[in-house]
Parts: structure tokens; sequence; C-alpha cells
């Protein structure tokens, strides 16, 4: 029943994260190219197109930290583990304990900066985006990056896949 559970929410993860990064990622690349052809054809350039890209950047990165969790693609040094490698589960764990920490933090705190854009009611300069939606990601990011580390350490433990 776990397993089954865990699937469903991977499967609905990940529809989520390749999605989402792919279509930011095809409107970031079409207004660059955009701007690129006006810029250097016809000397004007998009003042917009250099915020869009800048804001999907900031999505794609941390949302993109998410899918990063599944594919075990998080930064670590590993040198101890190769050293000792008796010390590579408990290493492990405790990398799993601190993405916790982490993903929980930044929950909370991006929680209340999202909170503290909805009370100011800023925007950006040249889009008009409210902040509240750039701010938003954080709190969803902690969230998926807490209950994919929680399906992780729940694999290593049963030594069962997700994903297959």
């Amino acid at each position: 029943m776990i397993a089954k559970s865990f699937k469903a929410i991977d499967r609905v993860f990940s529809f989520f994260e390749e999605w989402t990064i792919f279509i930011a990622v095809m409107v970031g690349l079409v207004s660059l190219f955009v701007n690129v052809v006006l810029r250097y054809t016809i000397h004007y350039s998009l003042a917009w197109s250099e915020e869009l890209i800048r804001e999907i950047i900031i999505y794609t990165t941390f949302i993109g930290c998410s899918a990063a969790i599944k594919n075990r693609s998080m930064i670590r040094i590993d040198a101890l583990p190769q050293i000792v490698p008796s010390l590579k589960k408990p290493l492990d764990y405790l990398s799993h304990i601190c993405t916790l920490g982490y993903s929980a933090l930044m929950f909370r705190l991006g929680w209340e900066m999202a909170a503290l854009q909805v009370e100011t009611h800023q925007s950006t300069i040249i889009l008009g985006i409210p902040l509240v939606i750039l701010y938003s990601i954080l709190p969803l990011m902690g969230a998926m990056m807490f209950v994919r580390t929680i399906i992780a350490i729940w694999e290593d433990f049963t030594g069962q896949q997700v994903d297959k």
C-alpha cells in the first residue's frame, strides 16, 4: 500500500516537474531567440525578455531540486564512503536527514516570504508578475523535496524502487 501511494505521488510529481520545466524552458528559449534576432537585425531589444529569463532560471532551479532527489543526483561529497565503505549507509541517512531539515526550512521560510508578498502587493518591474507567485515556488519546492526525500529513505530502507 505504501509502495502504491509513493508510486502515485512519484508519477504526479514527475509529470509536474517534467512538463512545467519543459514549457518554461521552451518559452524562455523562444523569447531569448527573438530578443537576439531583434537585437542584431533591427537593433531593438526586448526588455521583458531578460526579466522572463531570470524568473525561468529561478523556477527551473528550485523545481529541479525535487527532480534531483528523485534521480539521486544531489551534490554531495563521497570521499569518506569511498575510503570507509561501511559508513556509506549511515552517511546516506545523515544526508537524507539534512535534506529533510533543509526542505522543511525552505517550506517555512518560503511560506513566510510569500505571505509577506501578499501583504505588500509587490510585482516585477517590467512584466508586472506578482512576486507572491515567484516566492510561492519556495514552499512548493520545500514540500516536494520533503516528500521525495521520504520516498528516497523508504527506498533505501526497503530496497524497493518506487519508479519501477
